[in-house]
């Protein structure tokens, strides 16, 4: 991608952002549950170097409390109807206290039976997956996410969208380190990406997406007007269909074009479902999975050039300087305090 290096920045500490964020959320209507939950999701976005899923997502959390499409004082309920299913209503509210209360449950299920499946319905879903499967990591569980969103995706041979962006994220146990974890759009380049691209003037590589007569593109303005591809062709495109049926169909959630199209455009999140699971490697392998585990990722790291996914996240995490943050960015949330 080619950049626009002289856009304008301004240096924030973790701190810093915390503290701004915590205003800007409890000034536009959420409560201190679901406003901690928030700015705990988008500071460590901000701190992992995750820059679209972190402060450039303030302006839409807030468009949505501001339309009332959100409620900012939801009350996430968790039911565990069976011993290895949990569900979670999210009260018409945002994901990240959902999940917060559900992680619990769902880990607690996966170490008694082996495996496990949390299921988060009426909620709005506009943060990256890594948190709450790393979550599941830390307790020495494998966990995987996905969760669709308004659709902004052609399938595979098609020059309409349909799918959502459909990430999908997983994180590997590693007792003592930093678990492998990744965290992946099934289109070509996130959305979120594609946005900032155009904000910052840049250019993407080609495949990304196509323009709204469906004729490729390497301008992000024209993506976001047309649809985005899917990575890999037509593997992409069947990894985004799979997301659709498990955090849709599965759980009895709206998918992508249906969120779509029963959304108010404020420019926040679209209503939708998340699925994630959770494995007990220690119940299916023994106690010997770790060590098994630990002797591959030594082999994998030993080839040169080879990076086990969310290694370069993990390292800037341990990194307590200030971080970077656009200009105009910062004066558009500085005033959404007030």
């Amino acid at each position: 991608m080619a950049h626009n290096i002289s856009t304008p920045t301004q240096a924030l500490s973790l701190a810093d952002i915390e503290r701004l964020v915590t205003r800007v959320f409890r000034v536009n209507g959420c409560d201190e549950a679901n406003t901690a939950a928030l700015t705990r999701t988008v500071v460590a976005a901000e701190r992992d170097g995750a820059l679209s899923h972190g402060l450039f997502r303030v302006p839409g959390y807030v468009a949505s409390l501001r339309s009332g499409k959100v409620n900012g004082a939801a009350d996430p309920q968790v039911a565990a109807s069976l011993p290895a299913v949990v569900r979670v209503d999210g009260d018409n509210g945002f994901t990240p206290l959902a999940i917060e209360r559900g992680i619990p449950a769902l880990a607690s299920a996966a170490k008694k039976l082996g495996v496990a499946a949390l299921a988060i319905r009426r909620t709005y879903h506009f943060a990256a997956l890594w948190p709450e499967t790393e979550a599941l990591a830390d307790q020495g569980l494998f966990g995987l996410a996905c969760v669709n969103n308004m659709p902004v995706m052609a399938p595979f041979g098609g020059d309409a969208p349909l799918f959502g962006t459909n990430p999908l994220a997983w994180s590997w146990p590693r007792p003592g380190k930093a678990p492998v974890t990744c965290d992946m759009a099934t289109s070509a380049m996130a959305y979120g990406d594609i946005q900032i691209a155009a904000r910052e003037g840049e250019t993407l590589p080609p495949g990304c997406g196509i323009d709204a007569d469906g004729q490729p593109t390497t301008d992000p303005a024209e993506v976001l007007a047309g649809s985005l591809l899917p990575f890999g062709g037509h593997k992409g495109s069947a990894m985004a269909l799979l997301v659709e049926l498990l955090a849709g169909g599965a759980i009895a959630e709206p998918f992508s074009d249906e969120a779509g199209a029963a959304d108010n455009g404020d420019g926040g999140p679209v209503r939708g479902g998340e699925l994630i699971l959770a494995l007990s490697p220690e119940m299916l392998a023994g106690d010997e999975w770790a060590s098994h585990c630990e002797a591959f990722f030594q082999r994998f790291a030993a080839i040169q050039g080879a990076r086990l996914p969310g290694a370069a996240r993990h390292k800037m995490r341990l990194d307590d300087a200030t971080r970077e943050v656009n200009s105009r960015l910062l004066d558009e949330i500085e005033a959404l305090a007030h």
